[in-house]
């Protein structure tokens, strides 16, 4: 390259980029506003307004009035402005209603599902039956099947059940499997055993306090499916890991008195255990900001963690050792050779669970 070449190339100028004018600037800003200001004004517009509310997901006697209000809420507003905390304002008149979805169908339809509390107990005061929900609310009455009871003294007042032993009842029977639910005539608090769960042609389930319910009735469901169990009078769940069943009536065979405690299978006690353990992990993890609203929330929940644990784990030890103590007396009473006997003859005279 010459140096005449060079020369020029130094001296070419370097591309200025120019600044965009006031008048650009405020074109674009006016454009900007007239867009939005269109679509504030469509949105809210007739053009979108809602003609047609489908509401689904109610039943019961109280359906029509909850789907009216429904409709008046919905009618004042359009496919693409939704006020759902109007929607919840308008059934929360409503304790059966639990929550509310919505959906538009642009550019007039809506669809609202509606999801409703379910009974899970009733509680039972001078011969009324009122059922509650899982999370304690109280819901109209209605004319389906009876659910277990809660012996209460007072009808409960506002529309929730107070916490108290009556809430941690409806704890225990939210958080019992359906097919073991529907085998509980009642559930009530007691001194000694705290709260006690009375099945259908079985055992009382002592749970004690209402923490780690889902780890228990996993429990009690091990212990239920044991032969070995066949007949007992009750089974204690408060340590979830440490099931117990005892209470199996004595034998004509047998010089000792009272009851004797029940056995479990090693096999039997050692799924019971591990069952328990496996279901003890998803209790913890529940009892942190899980509120949904299902049993396991942290506040509301059967299960949230709290400080009677410690009471329960001596009451149970407590009931372990009186169990050990009324085997190891009628199989001294008894007698090795006939141990084998009385065991045969109490499960063949002892009531299926």
């Amino acid at each position: 390259m010459s140096a005449i070449a060079r020369v020029r190339l130094r001296r070419l100028p370097a591309p200025r980029l120019r600044r965009p004018r006031l008048r650009t600037l405020l074109c674009l800003v006016l454009v900007l506003g007239l867009l939005g200001g269109g679509w504030l004004w469509v949105r809210g517009s007739a053009l979108v307004s809602v003609d047609r509310v489908t509401v689904t997901g109610l039943r019961g006697p109280g359906s029509s009035k909850i789907r009216a209000a429904l409709l008046a809420a919905a009618k004042n507003m359009t496919t693409l402005e939704v006020d759902a905390a109007a929607l919840r304002v308008a059934v929360a008149p409503f304790p059966v209603v639990k929550s509310i979805r919505v959906s538009t169908q642009f550019p007039h339809g809506m669809r609202i599902r509606v999801l409703e509390q379910t009974p899970v107990a009733d509680l039972t005061v001078d011969g009324r039956r009122i059922p509650v929900a899982a999370d304690g609310t109280l819901l109209p009455s209605s004319a389906g099947a009876a659910l277990a009871s809660i012996p209460v003294s007072v009808p409960p007042g506002g529309t929730r059940v107070a916490a108290g032993p009556t809430l941690g009842a409806v704890y225990v029977l939210a958080a019992a499997p359906e097919w073991l639910r529907a085998r509980v005539v009642q559930v009530s608090d007691t001194p000694s055993n705290g709260l006690v769960a009375e099945m259908h042609n079985g055992p009382e389930i002592y749970f004690g306090d209402a923490t780690l319910l889902r780890a228990k009735w996993t429990a009690a469901a091990a212990v239920l499916a044991d032969p070995g169990a066949e007949g007992a009078a009750y089974i204690d769940v408060t340590v979830p890991e440490r099931p117990a069943a005892g209470g199996v009536a004595s034998t004509t065979n047998s010089s000792s008195t009272g009851s004797e405690a029940s056995t479990l299978s090693g096999a039997a006690a050692t799924g019971a255990v591990g069952a328990t353990t496996a279901a003890t992990g998803p209790d913890a993890a529940a009892t942190g900001p899980d509120a949904a609203t299902g049993p396991d929330a942290a506040a509301t929940g059967p299960d949230a963690a709290t400080g009677p644990d410690a009471a329960a784990t001596g009451n149970t030890s407590s009931t372990d050792v009186a169990d050990t103590g009324a085997t190891t007396g009628a199989a001294g009473a008894v007698g090795g050779a006939s141990t084998g006997a009385v065991g045969a003859a109490s499960s063949g005279n002892a009531p299926a669970p």
